[in-house]
């Protein structure tokens, strides 16, 4: 492989890195709150692109509009999602949560296959999507730019909520202990709905993104994306916003960087996140920035 051929792809894992960091963000959101693995972010992805998809295709609106709804749409699955499902369990076992989480995986999956259908539907990218810029034969899209610039614009304007606004600073408290500052005069249960909203808001951009950047969308897309989105988070550790998006950057650039070396293999794409995760986490179980949850949270 050249210099020139090893930074497109360079390039081009970038792009897919940070849609898996969009998602991964949200999983790690609930679980530093919840400590529970929301199985069902990626459906909420997919809620989101779907949204998108009927607001465009079928509706006719510009794309700025159809954002607007699929984030509206994903952050009312989210929530709805947390006081229907998750709120009951709050002091249920994990696994209790865990469970539901799958369930409601496979709810909003066949929910969206009954009212749209189970056939993959073409999403309408816009031409601005389709032009090709070339500089010293490496070919960019506005996709390839825009998602990487998007992504840590999204993540240093969340660092900043999480860090210095009295909202963040609810969330890292109620992170540490639900019961203790909920005594101490905060509505938990709002801002729980909070991290779901960022949550939920997060993956919706990762839906659009994914669904320009690969425009055949099903019900099931969610499956596979969801848990490479996980396993970045885990890859970067679980509760590390940072440590989601490095993950999901590490993630992309290895699984672009495999099929690029080994073109033969392309079919075991998917497998690579995975096995990548395992070898990670056998030099270093809490991932590359695992944190102290007894000291710090995001």
């Amino acid at each position: 492989m050249d210099i020139l051929n090893f930074i497109q792809q360079v390039v081009n894992g970038i792009s897919v890195g940070s849609m898996y960091a969009l998602i991964a963000i949200g999983y790690t959101m609930v679980y530093g709150v919840l400590r529970l693995i929301n199985f069902a972010h990626g459906e909420i992805m997919m809620v989101g692109a779907f949204a998108a998809f009927m607001a465009m295709g079928v509706w006719g609106l510009p794309l700025f509009i159809a954002i607007i709804i699929a984030i509206s749409f994903a952050i009312l699955t989210g929530v709805l999602t947390d006081k229907i499902a998750y709120k009951p369990l709050r002091s249920a076992p994990r696994i209790s949560l865990l469970i539901t989480a799958i369930g409601v995986s496979f709810f909003l999956q066949n929910t969206i296959n009954v009212f749209v259908g189970g056939t993959a539907r073409s999403f309408p990218v816009a031409p601005f999507f389709d032009k090709v810029i070339t500089i010293n034969s490496i070919v960019f899209t506005p996709t390839l730019i825009i998602v990487p610039v998007i992504t840590l614009s999204l993540l240093a304007i969340l660092l900043f909520v999480l860090h210095k606004t009295k909202y963040g600073m609810a969330i890292r408290a109620l992170a540490f202990d639900i019961k203790t500052v909920s005594l101490m005069g905060v509505n938990s249960n709002q801002i729980i709905s909070l991290v779901f909203v960022i949550g939920s808001s997060l993956a919706a951009v990762g839906g659009i993104f994914w669904a320009l950047s690969y425009p055949i969308l099903t019900p099931y897309i969610g499956i596979m994306i969801g848990l490479k989105a996980f396993a970045a988070a885990v890859l970067g550790g679980i509760g590390s916003v940072s440590g989601a998006l490095i993950g999901g950057f590490i993630l992309g650039f290895a699984e672009v960087m495999f099929v690029a070396f080994y073109p033969e293999a392309g079919g075991y794409r998917d497998a690579i996140a995975f096995i990548f995760l395992i070898l990670v986490l056998l030099v270093k179980p809490t991932g590359i920035m695992g944190i102290n949850f007894e000291k710090s949270r995001f």
